[in-house]
């Protein structure tokens, strides 16, 4: 069985959301949810922190969490994972979103177990979902298959472009070869890309595949201070009160 580690890509500065890996959830901040919701999947042997902020690393130490520090000049969380990846031993990288607060640990299994079963260098989950509203909703990533699983297109418009009753919603986890992420980080970013701002993009852009895996679980990421709001909803839903 090959080897696997999840990264956790952290910056501080995000445009939408300053600060977003600090963000107190029931009081705790987003990150240290994401990192022990992460520290449950059984086919990871390390969670890392990756991060170019002295405040998330000092905040991710207080409580236990592998941290290395990356540079500043990333403009994505691919790229920030591969520089924490280069030299580690494992043939499997899973990069975590940090924005995932509400991610289980057999969500990121099923990464590693489909790479092992495929022949795709990187796979990436999706749940369905029933609700109109965020079929057109533009922070909701939708994405279209082919008849083998494999992603035709990611968009944030509605696509296909007629609701019928439900749609594949991208869930922001992902899975590769080690070898393919550090290539993949090193590609150029492509137009659709960029008119899209959806980075997986890339990937189909320079002709590689991305396997498509379904999920039961439904996640909830966080993209504004507003969705924090539901986060914590689901998390009383689930039996924790702060």
């Amino acid at each position: 069985m090959r080897s696997a580690v999840g990264i956790i890509p952290a910056r501080y500065a995000s445009q939408r959301f300053p600060g977003k890996p600090l963000a107190p959830i029931l009081g705790r901040p987003m990150i240290q949810w994401v990192y022990e919701r992460a520290c449950t999947a059984r086919r990871l042997s390390r969670i890392i922190i990756a991060t170019d902020d002295e405040r998330i690393r000092r905040r991710s130490e207080s409580f236990g969490a592998d941290v290395r520090m990356t540079s500043s000049r990333h403009t994505s969380g691919t790229e920030r994972a591969a520089e924490a990846a280069e030299d580690l031993d494992t043939s499997i990288i899973i990069n975590i979103q940090g924005d995932e607060p509400l991610l289980r640990g057999d969500m990121l299994d099923s990464l590693v177990s489909g790479l092992q079963e495929s022949d795709s260098p990187m796979v990436t989950l999706v749940n369905r979902s029933h609700d109109p509203d965020l079929f057109h909703d533009k922070n909701v990533v939708k994405v279209v298959v082919d008849r083998n699983d494999h992603a035709l297109y990611f968009s944030r418009s509605p696509i296909p472009s007629i609701f019928h009753g439900q749609f594949r919603r991208h869930v922001g986890l992902y899975g590769y070869r080690k070898d393919f992420l550090l290539r993949f980080a090193s590609l150029s970013a492509s137009p659709l890309e960029k008119q899209e701002c959806l980075e997986q993009l890339r990937a189909l852009e320079h002709g590689f595949r991305i396997k498509i895996i379904e999920s039961r679980y439904e996640s909830l990421s966080v993209d504004t201070p507003e969705d924090i709001i539901n986060v914590e909803k689901r998390l009383r839903e689930e039996g924790y009160n702060g």
